[in-house]
């Protein structure tokens, strides 16, 4: 196949995809000089590029959640929830602390239900030895809960100080990017694939 004929087969298939998917960056740390901006900023690079995506970035330190939960959320939760509900799908930013994730990504997600509903979920984790793998774990759980699906393939950086320069780039730039093409190849299959569904059935839990 010629170089035409791909460009053209990559045409078709976001034609045939319909509109691009609106992708929600959720960035979990709100950690007193957190690293979460520059593993940030090296994923949105990754998205730049896709016609195929719609990028929105939710960062829970701006956002400014209430601890709280109540049945009477303020402007701040319903400003996240309308942004949340909107999304076909999302990728989660997360560190690891003691083995799990931040309080601060389980009060967002608890803060809503049926808005993460029949959508799919990818991750980028960071942290030391396990490079934050435990807390994508946890969250596998979690979101089943919530009757969201998780997509199988992930982006972690294991050691992650020690895995980029001082201008925020990867040192080994192949293997992350590679992990973050398979990432949001599968969730946008899932994502196209659940919002195609729900306009013919709409999904009940």
């Amino acid at each position: 196949m010629n170089t035409h004929d791909t460009q053209g087969t990559a045409r078709d298939v976001l034609v045939e995809g319909g509109d691009p998917l609106k992708l929600a960056v959720i960035v979990a740390s709100t950690r007193e000089g957190r690293f979460a901006p520059t593993v940030a900023a090296w994923f949105l690079r990754q998205t730049a590029h896709r016609r195929d995506l719609d990028v929105d970035v939710i960062d829970l330190a701006e956002a400014r959640l209430p601890d709280g939960l109540s049945g009477r959320p303020g402007p701040e939760v319903a400003g996240v929830a309308a942004r949340i509900d909107a999304a076909d799908a999302y990728v989660v930013i997360t560190p690891e602390y003691n083995h799990s994730y931040p309080a601060s990504l389980k009060t967002a997600i608890d803060w809503h239900y049926a808005e993460w509903r029949a959508k799919p979920v990818g991750f980028v984790s960071y942290g030391g030895l396990s490079g934050g793998l435990r807390a994508v774990e946890h969250l596998r759980q979690v979101y089943a809960e919530l009757h969201a699906v998780t997509v199988r393939d992930t982006v972690s950086f294991h050691g992650a100080r020690s895995c980029f320069d001082a201008s925020g780039e990867p040192l080994d730039p192949a293997g992350p990017e590679t992990a973050a093409k398979t990432m949001l190849d599968q969730l946008t299959w899932w994502g196209r694939t659940l919002r195609d569904a729900k306009t013919v059935r709409p999904y009940a839990a």
